[in-house]
């Protein structure tokens, strides 16, 4: 995808995420060329794009309908993702070396320069070379490649929460939770601090979509607050364990289930 139409995706995906564009609301060619003053091509990528990701019904050379953003399948991306991500931090904390501990460090202290100066796009950055680094110390590359096709499918969703008071500063001090358990190498530690800090995410993310389809506005507190979503219980522990390298840490994992 190139990048005009990469450009177009993510403005469409903001304005579905965010409700500006309702489901059914149709996306057609012409006219979406006409807003973003570009010829029809990286229009088509676009849309192929947003089918791709679930967001859209296509329309042969006509453009697209929105969907209705199913919160099951939502759920079930949101629970994988918290217990990959707490997985791989806590393989990480027994395989990082002390290079990769030290760009952690530098990273997060960078972090806390934006959150003092509330650089939303700056933390946003730093955040994604966070857990980037806490993948890759993980030295498993089957669990790196599920982390990031879930972490790009997901993102549009986790990015639509910049109405969640105190975001960053919350964000900022979990993750130094996070540092800490991985500079003392303590594996169960560092599990539950990525833990906690995924699954708020995850409850944030499944909020703001149940405000929207309930017909509240983003950003307001719903007319008749909903049942604060949960995640179900843990199931996928015992299926992604089994993807790392050392099968002493699956009983582990298993019994923490």
């Amino acid at each position: 995808m190139g990048n005009a139409s990469a450009s177009i995706c993510r403005s469409l995906t903001e304005d579905i995420v965010s409700g500006k564009l309702p489901p059914g609301q149709k996306l057609e060619e012409l006219v979406l060329a006409e807003r973003f003053q570009v010829s029809r091509t990286p229009i088509r990528e676009a849309l192929r794009e947003l089918h791709a990701r679930g967001l859209i019904d296509l329309q042969p050379r006509k453009g697209g309908i929105v969907r209705s953003i199913g919160l099951d399948d939502l759920s079930d991306m949101l629970e994988a993702m918290v217990e990959l991500d707490a997985l791989c931090c806590r393989i990480s904390a027994e395989r990082m070396s002390a290079v990769q501990k030290k760009q952690l460090q530098m990273v997060q202290q960078q972090s806390e320069d934006c959150v003092a100066r509330g650089d939303e796009a700056g933390y946003l950055q730093l955040n994604h070379q966070f857990h980037q680094l806490i993948s890759a110390g993980a030295q498993n590359r089957s669990l790196a490649a599920m982390l990031s096709n879930l972490r790009e499918r997901l993102a549009p969703f986790r990015a639509a929460q910049t109405h969640v008071e105190r975001r960053l500063p919350v964000s900022h001090d979990e993750h130094q939770a996070i540092l800490n358990a991985i500079l003392a190498s303590d594996a169960e530690a560092s599990y539950e601090a990525m833990r906690n800090h995924t699954a708020r995410l995850s409850i944030n993310v499944l909020d703001l979509l149940k405000a929207q389809q309930g017909g509240d506005a983003p950003g307001r507190a719903p007319s008749e607050a909903p049942a604060a979503p949960k995640l179900r219980k843990p199931a996928a522990k015992v299926a992604a364990t089994a993807a790392v390298k050392k099968p002493a840490k699956a009983a582990a994992v298993k019994r923490r289930a």
